[in-house]
């Protein structure tokens, strides 16, 4: 690895499909371990994974009395495991197949004395198969997923510094498995009507609890099916009137139809004179439309309007 790496490295989606969609299902496999394991919290904010300084991991988990948690390492690709006794147990990050890393994910667990048990179905994936039987996805390329959690360091980062100006409630910027993104959502306060859609394998009550009050969200998102590149997307729920006409910035960013979302391409971001202005300016003012056309007590809900 270079000494000082590229901050914004670029993640051409045809370039590593095939090693995304397995560490899709390998973090899909850490992130049930975790949803197994968590006690249930607004949102579902107990099973997304969090950005480390190597990789990223499920923070700890419980256990009994005990305490174990699980770190994707994107430096020495290696997944470890630590519990809260003082063992540790790792796999290498190689090119294997799904059902190989769970097997032999499981068999370290069973081997620290914490055997959990998991649906092996994935969510949010079409045409998906259980964990235990996926022979076909076995890519890993070291330098894409490592450039891949570079990307999420640096949105991490961004993302946090416009999570600081809301005084309202308003989630970690966290990993979500199910649909391979990084995500902050601002919370108006309000209770939202019914969500009524699903996703693949994950049933509504899920997508209810989730979108159970009004939110704005900001995120980043590898691509995949119609957004054939890497993007920073904006969304509100429920859609206020004119949202998908709103102004926003930087010039780059554009509505999608299909989607429902704003997009900033990820490369036209990078390639912008100041990259963290570029995403910052996407943040607030996709959540400047959304609070103001969906009429957010903003004085109430943001540092220095008061």
């Amino acid at each position: 690895m270079a000494v000082n790496p590229e901050p914004w490295p670029a993640l051409p989606l045809e370039e590593w499909q095939e090693t995304y969609a397995t560490l899709h299902l390998w973090t899909q496999i850490v992130g049930k371990i975790r949803l197994a394991q968590a006690p249930l919290v607004n949102h579902w904010w107990q099973v997304p994974l969090y950005v480390t300084a190597r990789g990223l991991t499920t923070s700890p988990m419980p256990f009994g009395t005990r305490s174990f948690q699980i770190d994707f390492d994107f430096i020495d690709h290696r997944l470890v495991l630590v519990e809260s006794q003082g063992r540790t147990a790792a796999l290498a990050l190689e090119p294997r197949s799904v059902a190989d890393f769970y097997a032999e994910l499981m068999a370290r667990l069973k081997e620290l004395g914490l055997p959990v048990k998991i649906w092996t179905m994935p969510n949010e994936i079409e045409g998906a198969i259980p964990f235990d039987e996926d022979r076909g996805h076995a890519a890993y390329d070291r330098e894409k997923a490592n450039r891949c959690w570079r990307i999420l360091v640096q949105a991490e980062r961004v993302l946090t510094r416009f999570r600081a100006g809301f005084l309202g409630k308003v989630s970690p910027v966290h990993f979500f498995w199910g649909s391979f993104d990084l995500a902050v959502t601002r919370f108006s306060g309000r209770r939202a009507p019914d969500h009524p859609g699903t996703a693949p394998h994950t049933a509504n009550w899920v997508m209810r609890e989730a979108y159970s009050h009004e939110v704005s969200s900001c995120g980043f998102w590898p691509g995949g099916g119609t957004v054939t590149a890497p993007a920073f997307y904006a969304y509100a729920y429920p859609q206020p009137d004119g949202f998908a006409v709103a102004p926003v910035r930087p010039s780059a960013a554009r509505w999608d139809d299909e989607l429902g979302e704003f997009l900033l391409p990820y490369d036209a971001m990078r390639r912008s004179q100041d990259p963290d202005a570029s995403l910052l300016a996407f943040a607030e003012s996709t959540y400047e439309a959304a609070a103001d056309l969906g009429k957010w007590d903003r004085a109430a809900l943001e540092r220095g309007r008061a």
